[in-house]
């Protein structure tokens, strides 16, 4: 039986996709084992916060506050709010380093195993285009100055130089997996460190002028952020309509 080649010649061809890796193998690789220890360290908060529960609920209650903030509002307004409750450096602190490790550990093997076509997350996606857009607006300003410019993007308190965008810099600058992440997380940590001791003797000091002076502060801090986002958004739009 013969085969019509002209047939042949325009019949659509398929093209076979390569399987992707499973779970497990994923796992096994650099940014699986980072996914694992940011789940192994979101999860040892957790039980650590449980734990608080049993002697002081209060403090448990604040602990779940500030994780919430940081996650919604930012890191300032989270230590903001522990300060105005009265809580100091040593539950404050940490509590907020905990939030931005696991932010980080969780986000960037995510980040880059989408980016490598390895696994999907159709419900992430408009966040980690949104992510990226951010981090290639400063990418050529980081990379002239390299691991040092790393730094200092995510020390330097701007708008939009956190580390989520800091960690995707460094991921796009070709940095190793565990350099990006030390780097960005030691910046991140003198920055909480900076707004600390700034933000608890700004409520020190309030506080001489009644208890209602630090909740005024709050107040007029997610005000001033909320401000941010609402300008963020407007620009956005405005370019939008622009390309259109």
């Amino acid at each position: 039986m013969k085969v019509n080649e002209e047939e042949t010649k325009f019949a659509p061809t398929t093209v076979e996709r390569p399987p992707r890796p499973s779970w497990r193998q994923l796992l096994k690789t650099t940014e699986g084992r980072i996914l694992l220890l940011g789940i192994a360290i979101a999860l040892a908060g957790l039980i650590a916060m449980g734990l608080v529960a049993f002697w002081s609920p209060e403090t448990s209650e604040m602990m779940g506050a500030m994780s919430f903030t940081n996650l919604i509002l930012g890191t300032v307004v989270a230590m903001s709010i522990g300060y105005t409750a009265g809580y100091g450096h040593s539950l404050v602190i940490p509590v907020n380093m905990w939030v931005e490790t696991v932010v980080v550990l969780l986000f960037y093997p995510v980040f880059v195993l989408s980016m490598r076509k390895l696994v999907e997350f159709p419900r992430l996606k408009r966040y980690l285009e949104r992510t990226q857009a951010a981090a290639e607006r400063h990418h050529d300003k980081v990379r002239r100055y390299g691991i040092v410019g790393l730094f200092i993007f995510v020390w330097f308190p701007f708008w939009m130089t956190g580390p989520v965008v800091g960690s995707v810099i460094g991921y796009l600058l070709g940095f190793p997996a565990w350099l990006t992440l030390s780097v960005v997380l030691a910046g991140t940590f003198m920055t909480m460190v900076g707004w600390a001791y700034l933000l608890f003797s700004l409520y020190t000091s309030a506080a001489a002028f009644g208890s209602w002076a630090p909740v005024l502060i709050v107040g007029l801090i997610i005000l001033i952020i909320l401000a941010f986002y609402w300008l963020n958004w407007r620009e956005k739009n405005h370019k939008l309509k622009v390309s259109k």
